[in-house]
């Protein structure tokens, strides 16, 4: 029965207005000072990794497949490519819009589509974009000869859309 009078006359002084006080005055300054701590990149850098690791795995793959192609070519002999990639792998979301016209003035307003529900919320992904070629280095056993030079500066520029200045083809020694 003691401690129930003694809490009895603490509510009743003002020892208890000026606890609260200072509990709610701790708490805003724990509050300020998270917003002030640096926030954990490690999400950002897990993203970043991955969209390179992405974008080199395509690399591999493209380059892979560009020198099975080309070891085909009449005199080309043995084949390595390596690929140069500017970009990693770009997502096109689906969007929904509405636009209204008066006199003199066009609004449009576009949204991102949202599926899911709760906190699995997302955006809806239209297409995916593969990495951007921006050139290639081509090296051939038959990169001496002028004839098979020409036919791979060419099965490269087609097979990736390449303008020829951006293809580079040599002799493998």
């Amino acid at each position: 029965m003691e401690w129930a009078e003694n809490a009895r006359e603490f509510l009743k002084s003002r020892k208890w207005a000026v606890f609260m006080t200072i509990c709610g005055i701790a708490g805003l300054l724990l509050i300020m000072i998270s917003s002030l701590l640096p926030e954990n990149d490690s999400v950002e850098k897990n993203t970043k990794d991955e969209y390179s690791k992405k974008a080199g795995e395509y690399s591999v793959f493209v380059e892979n497949r560009l020198s099975d192609f080309l070891s085909r070519i009449d005199g080309a002999g043995e084949v390595r490519v390596y690929i140069s990639v500017v970009s990693s792998e770009k997502y096109i979301y689906a969007t929904e819009g509405r636009s209204s016209r008066s006199e003199n003035k066009t609004d449009v307003e576009e949204k991102c589509v949202i599926v899911g529900s709760g906190s699995e919320k997302n955006a809806l992904v239209e297409t995916v974009e593969n990495p951007r070629i921006n050139g290639a280095v081509v090296l051939c056993s038959g990169g001496d000869s002028p004839i098979v030079c020409e036919r791979v500066y060419n099965a490269v520029s087609a097979a990736l859309g390449l303008p020829l200045g951006n293809i580079y083809v040599s002799k493998l020694r």
